[in-house]
């Protein structure tokens, strides 16, 4: 069985929304993990990076987090639709 990979090979949906998003917010990726981490979510820098490079999976926590901290819908995050 082969693993779940977008047309261009990578491996999650949501890298360009969150790129776009932290940039909007002007919020780098050590301050995007400060916030997440005292939201309560153990997601780090190297988490962040290695998300929006395409490198890494996202699983449903990560999606919460970041839906969370950006106060955006799950759709947005994944396809940019409100």
């Amino acid at each position: 069985m082969t693993k779940l990979r977008t047309p261009s090979g990578g491996k999650n949906l949501i890298s360009q929304q969150l790129i776009k998003l932290r940039k909007q917010y002007h919020y780098s990726q050590r301050h995007l993990a400060c916030l997440l981490q005292l939201a309560g979510y153990d997601i780090d820098k190297n988490v962040i990076t290695r998300i929006e490079r395409d490198q890494r999976y996202v699983n449903d926590f990560e999606l919460k987090a970041f839906s969370q901290i950006f106060q955006v819908s799950y759709d947005y995050l994944i396809d940019g639709k409100c």
